[in-house]
Formats: structure tokens, C-alpha cells, sequence
């Protein structure tokens, strides 16, 4: 398998274009080419110094315990909370005014910003009504929402007060849902009565009253009016949100937790076609995701506005639009609906009102907009650009090269990342003002993250081959097992290479001459469609739900 992918990429190693970064950028830069050296020299002491930049109720005794491999316990002793790190400790600093998310609905006209001594009452509200409905540390919620500020409202609610989420993409079925509740036992889902979507309203709360009917431990359900459209209604379980958190005090001291506390749960596609619950704890997560942002995307929270177009319902809404960004105190664009509604230049528009900084979207979309035309984006001013990111799956050259010269106007460095649900943050990317990109390759693992290219049998592969990625030494983001299934965990990810401690990512991977990354897509049975991992059991049971199929086959 890995062989005939790297044939077909062969090709693509001649790539010998090479787009050096902008000497104003270089020289400004927040991370420089020496902190490679200081992650090599002492990687612990520099994951420790990256969690120096969030705000620990108590300070760690241990940056690692590895001890139980592959089970990891990263700043140990540690405690600390999401929430506060994300939204108190900016507005105690005198930073409440500044706008945390300009959020653009589908309709034209419907916007919103926010700033963060606003959301923090929000979340303050939703965590004290949590409260009122029974749930408790540690205790599951499930969130099924469109794209919506409520959405990060609720995700942050959860973690003030130490209850894991678990967020589904608005766009998976009833069966999804019942899946993810009965895997995780989640007794509260938020919800919302649809979003929009392609320029209509599309219903969400039927598929959760179905789920809820087939999910016993579903005590209530919280329910956000968006759309305004009619909903079924149980007086015994659904609650409105304007009717309670609406009305609910905005005090709340948020409680430090230890590091190693459930932040979520995300689930993943499995080959098994059993969803695998992904678990994300607290305190490394954090400290992964509000670095790689920082140095990534070469943040300047001050004057920066950033805008990952993603779904929070996936992992890199999780990190990039939603934990990362907020511990940053960045200014995040946040956008409801596609980017053809009402019209094909609807992303060109939000990044000209609003003056964006830092793109970040997957190479699907890149492509689509390429076969759009280039009279589209060039009828707007995407002038305040200065860095583009892709993430999802590998970016071809010619899109690369596209989005650099087409949205980038030539002088943005892209910085085209590879890391996954599992990793939590981003492993291996460019970074902007340090490396001299290549069309179509990640490049380099970052500062503090060990990767290797090796064969089946655990060789590392020399420079000009392909094999397996894996990754060599723990990280502070990465998970820490399958939810409720530890053997699953082992299995999975550890035991290809047990010999050797290393994570089999479950990716192909080969090394160009200079030693740098080329990723190859999946090497088993799960799909990446636009960024999101599909297994095919799942497809073929989608299919064949269709009263017109009996029977499917995906291959």
C-alpha cells in the first residue's frame, strides 16, 4: 500500500519549488530556527516552559510521567481550569473589551461580536444552569449544535465545571448520536433547534429527540432557538436556553482541576466501524494547542484577527477555533454556514470586512475555489492576509501554489499542517519565519515533537524513501487512551511498534532528499473526505439505511 502511494508521489518529490519566508515576518517572528535546538536539547524543559504561558492554580511536580507507557501523565500534580485559562484570566488582565469572536451567521447581515468579558458571563450562566440540571464533575454532555457562538458557550461551560464533552458534528445522523451518548453514558445534551445551511434552515433537534428516545440515560435536553422553526417538545426533558441560561446569575468560581482531568471526548472513525472515543485531558491539551497556534500561525493576539474555517464539531475546531485561540486571547473569526452562500465569494467578503490575518481551512476547499475562478477572489481585498494555513489531509502543489499566489498575493508563507484527532495539536508543520515552504510537503515535526518515517518492520527510513509515520517520544496534547476501552488504545496505536514505544499513526509517509515529510494519506480501511476520517463500515451503513439499497459495499 505504501509502495504504490509513494510511486504515485514521486512525482511530487521533484517539486523544487521553495518560497522563502518574508524577511518583515522572519525577522518579528515568535518562534526562531534555535528553538528546534532547545526542544532537541531538552524537550521536557521545553514543554515546561510552553506551560509557563497559561495559568496553573498550582504548578506541576513532574512535566512527564511515562512510567506506564503508553499511558502518559503530563504536569503532573498540576492543577488548573479550561475555562479560566480561556476567558477570566484575559478579563482580569483588562483585556474584557477585546472582541474573542466576530461571528458571522449564514444570512447576510446576521453578525455578532463578542467579547471576552462577555463570554465569560455567558459562560458563566451556562455553567450555573448545568449546575441547576444535575450535572456534576465529571459527568458526560453531549453537544449537537450548528455553528454557532452558543456552541463554544457550551464547550466552555463544561469545562469551568469539570464535565467532559463530547461534540458531534451537526451533520451526523440520529444513529451517530446514539452511538456517541451510549458510548459515553452522557445524561445532558445541548442542542439546537437546526442552523443554517445552503441558505435554509436545517432541523437538528428530531435527530436528538430521536436519539433521546433510544438513549434511556438522556435526562435533558438544552435547547438553543436559532432558526426559530417548530420543534417537538417533551416537558419532562427539554429545557429552552433563553428561558435558563438566559435568567441564570452570571457568578461562577471556576474550580482547578488536575491536569490529567477529561476535558472531552471526540469521536474518531475506527476500522472496526465502532467509533473510538478520543479522551483529551486538560492541562497538556492546553498547553499543546495555545503553543502550536502561537507558533504555527505566528500569533500576534494583539493585532491579529484568525479564522479557522472548520466545524467545531471536529477535532481542529476543538483546537483552533475554540481552546487554543482563546488561551492565545486571539480575536477568532467564526462563520455558521458554506462558503457558496449566498454567494461564491462568501469567505473573500468575512476576510475583507474583517481584515483577517491568519486563514486556516482545508485543501478541499482550496481546490473547489480554484475551479471557481480567480475573477472571484480577486474582486476583494484580502490585502491584511499575512499567513495561510492548510490542514485535513495533504495539500497538492498545485492548490498549494494557488492559495499562496491567488489569496495569499504572493508574499503569505502557507503553512501546511499534519496532525490528527488523536494528536490534539499539530505535529508536524512549516514554521512561518523559519522554514523555506515546499508545494505539496508538511516538512518538519515541530519544536518538542519527535516523528520518523519507518518500514514495516521498524526501520527509520533513509532520506528518499517511504514507510509508516510514527511518532518516537511523547507529547503533551496527545490522548490518553480510547474511552472505556484501554486495550482498544493499546492495540490500536501502540502495538505495531511496542518493541520500540513508538504510536503507529496510521498514516504513510516518505522522506524527500533533504529529509523532510511528505505525508501519504491512510494506509487502512478510513477515509478522508474533506479533512474528516470515514470508515467505510460506516458508509456502507449509511447506505444501506436508504429504503432503495439492500445491500452495500465500500471499498
Amino acid at each position: 500500500m505504501v509502495s504504490e502511494q509513494a510511486e504515485t508521489l514521486a512525482n511530487l518529490s521533484q517539486e523544487n519549488r521553495r518560497f522563502e519566508p518574508p524577511a518583515a515576518l522572519a525577522a518579528e517572528a515568535n518562534v526562531k530556527a534555535e528553538a528546534y535546538d532547545r526542544a532537541k536539547a531538552d524537550r521536557l524543559a521545553f514543554w515546561a516552559e510552553a506551560a509557563e504561558r497559561l495559568d496553573w492554580d498550582t504548578k506541576w511536580d513532574e512535566v512527564l510521567d511515562w512510567s506506564n507507557a503508553p499511558f502518559a501523565k503530563w504536569f503532573v500534580g498540576g492543577k488548573i481550569n479550561a475555562a479560566y485559562n480561556c476567558l477570566d484570566r484575559h478579563v482580569e488582565a483588562g483585556r474584557g473589551d477585546k472582541v474573542a469572536y466576530h461571528w458571522v451567521g449564514e444570512p447576510e447581515n446576521d453578525t455578532r461580536d463578542i467579547t471576552y468579558a462577555e463570554l465569560k458571563d455567558e459562560v458563566c450562566r451556562a455553567a450555573n444552569t448545568l449546575i441547576d440540571l444535575g450535572v456534576k464533575t465529571g459527568d458526560r454532555v453531549a453537544i449537537y449544535m450548528p455553528m454557532i457562538p452558543e456552541t463554544v458557550v457550551a464547550m466552555l461551560a463544561c469545562a469551568r465545571i469539570g464535565a467532559p464533552h463530547t461534540v458531534v458534528f451537526g451533520g451526523f445522523s440520529s444513529q451517530a448520536l446514539v452511538d456517541r451518548i451510549e458510548d459515553c453514558q452522557a445524561e445532558v445534551v445541548i442542542t439546537a433547534d437546526g442552523g443554517y445551511r445552503r441558505g435554509a434552515p436545517a432541523a437538528l433537534k428530531p435527530a436528538v429527540d430521536e436519539a433521546a428516545e433510544r438513549c434511556p440515560e438522556v435526562r435533558k435536553v438544552l435547547v438553543v432557538r436559532r432558526t426559530g422553526q417548530d420543534v417537538a417538545w417533551n416537558d419532562d426533558r427539554d429545557v429552552w436556553w433563553h428561558e435558563t441560561v438566559d435568567k441564570a446569575s452570571a457568578d461562577h468560581t471556576p474550580e482547578a482541576f488536575d491536569a490529567e482531568h477529561p476535558l472531552y471526548v471526540m469521536y474518531t472513525s475506527g476500522t472496526t466501524g465502532k467509533p473510538k472515543g478520543i479522551l483529551h485531558t486538560t492541562g497538556g491539551y492546553l498547553v499543546g494547542t495555545s503553543y502550536t497556534q502561537w507558533a504555527v500561525f505566528d500569533l500576534k493576539p494583539e493585532t491579529d484577527v484568525y479564522w479557522t474555517a472548520a466545524d467545531i464539531g471536529w477535532v481542529t475546531g476543538h483546537s483552533y477555533i475554540v481552546y487554543g485561540p482563546l488561551c492565545n486571547g486571539t480575536t477568532s473569526v467564526m462563520y455558521e454556514g458554506t462558503p457558496d452562500t449566498p454567494h461564491k465569494g462568501r469567505w473573500w467578503e468575512i476576510i475583507e470586512k474583517y481584515k483577517v490575518n491568519i486563514l486556516y481551512c482545508a485543501p478541499t476547499a482550496i481546490r473547489t475555489f480554484m475551479k471557481w475562478g480567480n475573477d472571484i477572489p480577486a474582486k476583494f481585498d484580502m490585502s491584511s492576509l499575512r499567513v495561510i494555513g492548510s490542514v485535513g489531509e495533504p495539500i497538492n502543489p498545485e492548490a498549494y501554489v494557488w492559495y499562496r499566489e491567488t489569496i495569499g498575493g504572493g508574499n503569505c508563507p502557507v503553512v501546511d499542517t499534519w496532525w490528527q484527532t488523536e494528536t490534539g495539536q499539530i505535529m508536524i508543520s512549516p514554521l512561518p519565519g523559519v522554514t523555506a515552504g515546499k508545494p505539496g510537503s508538511a516538512m518538519t515535526p515541530m519544536p518538542g515533537v519527535s516523528a520518523e518515517v519507518v518500514t514495516e518492520e521498524g526501520q527509520i527510513v533513509p532520506n528518499g524513501s517511504g514507510g509508516y509515520l510514527v511518532l518516537t517520544e511523547p507529547w503533551p496534547a496527545m490522548l490518553r487512551t480510547i474511552w472505556g476501552d484501554d486495550e482498544r488504545y493499546k492495540d490500536t496505536y501502540w502495538s505495531r511498534y511496542a518493541e520500540q514505544g513508538w504510536y503507529f499513526a496510521g498514516d504513510g509517509a516518505k522522506k524527500d532528499d533533504d529529509g523532510d515529510i511528505w505525508l501519504l494519506g491512510r494506509v487502512d480501511d478510513v477515509m478522508n473526505v474533506s479533512g474528516h476520517r470515514l470508515s467505510t463500515t460506516e458508509i456502507e451503513s449509511a447506505l444501506v439505511s436508504h429504503p432503495m439499497v439492500a445491500e452495500a459495499a465500500v471499498v
